[in-house]
C-alpha cells in the first residue's frame, strides 16, 4: 500500500483528479457531486494511462555485499558458540573461509564488474560454507563422533570440506588480486630500472 502512493500511476491519477476540481472551480462542472464523478474518472484514467513503475530485478551489489559480510559474521558468531561441539580446527577454518570471503566482498562494485567472480565469491559465502557447518551442527553428538566402517567420521567430512572450502576462497582471492599484484610486481621493475 505505501508503494502505491509514489508510484506513477498514483501520482498521475492524482494530477486527473486535480484537473476535474479545477475544472469545477473554474465552471466547467456543474453540480458539486458530478465533480466527484469526474474527478473520480480523472483519477482512474490518468492511473490507467500513466507507466509502470520501473521493475528492479538485480538486486544493488552493495546491499547484497553488505548482507552476505552480516551473515558471514553470524556464521562466525554461531560456530564460535559451538566450539565445544565442532573441532578446534573447524572454528578455525570457518573464521579463515569467512574472513577471506568478506575481504572480497569489501568492493562490492569491484567485484560485480566480474560476475562469474562475484557468482562464485556468493555461491560459497551463502551455500557452500554455511551448509557444510549446518549439515554437521544438525547431527547428534554422538553420531558426529561416530566411525564409519572405512574408519571416517562426519568430523573428518567437515575438515576436508573446509580444506576445500579454504583453497576455494584462497584461489578467488588470487585472481580477484592478480592485477593488483601485477600492478605491483610491474612498479617493482620500473623502480628497478631507475636505479
Amino acid at each position: 500500500m505505501r508503494r502505491w502512493f509514489g508510484s506513477t500511476k498514483n501520482i498521475a491519477g492524482c494530477i486527473g483528479g486535480l484537473i476535474g476540481l479545477v475544472l469545477y472551480a473554474v465552471g466547467v462542472i456543474g453540480p458539486l457531486w458530478l465533480m466527484f464523478v469526474v474527478m473520480a474518472v480523472l483519477y482512474t484514467a490518468g492511473a490507467l494511462v500513466a507507466p509502470p513503475d520501473k521493475v528492479r530485478l538485480v538486486v544493488d551489489p552493495t546491499v547484497e555485499a553488505a548482507q552476505v559480510r552480516s551473515s558471514l559474521e553470524a556464521l562466525v558468531q554461531t560456530v564460535a558458540g559451538h566450539s565445544g561441539r565442532l573441532p578446534p580446527s573447524a572454528v578455525d577454518g570457518v573464521r579463515h573461509v569467512a574472513e577471506v570471503l568478506s575481504d572480497l566482498l569489501k568492493d562490492p562494485l569491484r567485484l560485480a564488474s566480474t560476475p562469474d567472480m562475484q557468482y562464485r565469491v556468493l555461491l560459497l559465502a551463502r551455500t557452500d560454507l554455511p551448509m557444510s557447518v549446518e549439515t554437521y551442527l544438525n547431527l547428534p553428538r554422538w553420531f558426529a563422533s561416530r566411525r564409519d566402517a572405512d574408519g571416517t567420521s562426519a568430523q573428518d567430512e567437515l575438515a576436508k570440506q573446509l580444506d576445500l572450502l579454504r583453497a576455494k576462497a584462497e584461489k578467488l582471492a588470487a585472481e580477484y588480486y592478480s592485477a593488483d599484484v601485477n600492478r605491483q610486481e610491474d612498479h617493482t621493475r620500473y623502480l628497478g630500472e631507475e636505479s
